[in-house]
């Protein structure tokens, strides 16, 4: 073995590392477990350690998720409803990054679940490995939103279509069906999910048996009973969220757009997908004519799960010209892994192993520097603003003790019930204030129906800006709260680093 290992790594290394991958090479299994302990505890307590302030998309599912809302001016509600009953249980911000840790979690349990039965134990964490070199599983996952929870339903999807193509059981059927009906509560994106696997069972020859048989129409009907109450919703709405997700997609502003849309979502997925090759590589270097054991079928299903949605993104931006998001990639690789590892033709010996394993250390341990350079290295040198250092604990006093200041006249003082303001300012306020007050949205009665504007009126509010100028009072914000006392602007400073954020803030007293 230690020839084998002498030709990829010094001495030193070996020394420290042969037992480790000897252990690995007799317990797969169990490595698994200690790969998914590791995820789970760095990309847990490094947001803990290094964000001083909530981000952007957990300030806003605080701000949505009380209101236990069946449907969003943006987008669906179940991250906001998860997130609102983390903070119900646990309110630490630590709770939040383990939720999104334990969405990833799921995902790569239920890969690994497909992947062992057809490429053996240590195929099933090799083909984890490869796709954990994606940063929508480490780096960009700590922030808990619908890209994330999207993960465990696609996998789930993917693990239960194989699993009913294959061996027919109404339960895999009922499985897929509630799969699909939840990825549409985490995301609209479904539709990329749903319309390649319909495509397979139409046009593979195999699979097509299937829908002579009750399954697949018993999973569109626990699909629709799954996602019925968003689906009524959406339609009492006029589907009020999809303008959000039009407003997301560049528009088409001629032919070429759908030819330079489709291409730059392509190599924007090809880029982030590059540390996977190269933990990948390993396995397609020299091959020694490894036969496969893999089944025809088995090697297309996995194939539809690995490339079907990717390439129904692409074709949806080609025709419709459409700009497509690159963080929208988050779900489509999920299974790029399993088909690596079939389609390689290198058994798996010690010294192959080795370098798949080095290869994803070295691309681990570079994401983990790159967040602690980020955001504790860099603040103070680069001067860039990070939402995460954002002083929203001490917005949320100052401003909050001011409204007590210039309301209360007695000792049963009226807490602070209403903050209007942006998602950003407001939400802060809203969640870092003791109060715990509502938000407003943008000062517009669209975006938050629940409120009810005379007892806005009757309760009184707090106006909080930090764009524009901060002597005056935004015009959206004057709209619906006539006669609010402008108050002295104040800055204060970044929870880290240089700059400052200036607070524009006014009072609208209780009627």
């Amino acid at each position: 073995m230690s020839e084998n290992l002498a030709a990829t790594a010094p001495v030193p290394v070996l020394a420290r590392t042969a037992g480790l991958i000897r252990w690995i090479e007799r317990r797969p299994g169990a490595a698994f477990g200690g790969f998914l302990a590791v995820h789970f505890v760095v990309w847990t307590v490094l947001p803990a350690l290094l964000y001083a302030n909530l981000p952007l998309d957990l300030i806003e599912a605080l701000v949505y998720g009380r209101e236990w809302q069946l449907g969003y001016d943006k987008l669906p509600p179940l991250p906001w409803w998860l997130i609102e009953a983390v903070h119900r249980v646990f309110d630490a911000d630590i709770a939040y990054y383990a939720t999104a840790q334990i969405a990833v979690l799921v995902a790569i349990a239920l890969v690994f679940a497909l992947a062992r039965p057809l490429v053996g134990t240590t195929g099933a964490l090799l083909a984890i490995l490869i796709a954990d070199g994606l940063h929508y599983f480490q780096y960009t996952a700590v922030k808990f939103n619908h890209d994330v929870i999207q993960l465990p339903f696609w996998a789930l999807a993917g693990y239960a279509f194989h699993a009913a193509l294959r061996r027919g059981g109404l339960g895999s059927w009922c499985l897929l069906g509630f799969a699909m009906g939840g990825a549409l509560w985490a995301k609209y994106f479904v539709v990329v999910l749903a319309v390649p696997y319909a495509l397979f069972m139409l046009f593979d020859r195999q699979a097509r048996r299937a829908l002579t048989t009750p399954g697949p129409w018993l999973a569109l009907c626990v699909a629709l009973i799954v996602a019925a109450p968003h689906i009524v919703w959406l339609f009492q709405s006029d589907f009020l969220p999809l303008a959000y997700a039009s407003h997301r997609a560049a528009p088409a502003r001629g032919w070429f757009d759908h030819v330079l849309h489709p291409a730059v979502f392509f190599g924007s997925q090809i880029f982030f997908l590059l540390p996977s090759f190269l933990i990948a590589a390993p396995m397609f270097w020299r091959p020694e004519g490894k036969i496969s054991l893999v089944q025809p079928f088995d090697r297309r299903i996995v194939t539809l799960l690995a490339f079907g949605p990717g390439l129904t993104t692409i074709a949806l931006a080609a025709m419709t010209g459409r700009g497509a998001v690159a963080m929208w990639g988050y779900p489509l690789w999920l299974f790029l892994g399993v088909w690596l590892v079939m389609a390689a033709r290198a058994a798996f010996d010690t010294a192959r192993l080795a370098r798949i394993i080095g290869a994803w250390a070295i691309v681990f341990m570079i994401f983990v520097l790159a967040f602690i350079i980020n955001y504790l290295v860099l603040p103070p040198l680069d001067h860039r603003y990070r939402a995460v250092l954002f002083p929203g604990d001490r917005l949320g006093q100052a401003l909050t003790a001011r409204f007590h200041d210039a309301t209360c006249q007695s000792p049963d003082c009226t807490s602070l019930r209403y903050v209007i303001g942006s998602m950003w300012d407001g939400g802060n306020l809203a969640h870092y204030s003791k109060d715990q007050p509502q938000v407003l949205i943008d000062g517009l009665p669209a975006r938050a129906p629940w409120i009810d504007l005379d007892d806005l009126r009757d309760k009184g509010a707090m106006l909080v800006w930090t764009q524009g100028y901060p002597h005056q009072v935004p015009a959206a914000f004057a709209a619906i709260a006539p006669g609010a006392e402008l108050g002295q602007p104040f800055d204060l400073p970044m929870r880290r680093g240089n700059g400052s954020v200036h607070v524009g803030w006014a009072i609208l007293k209780p009627r």
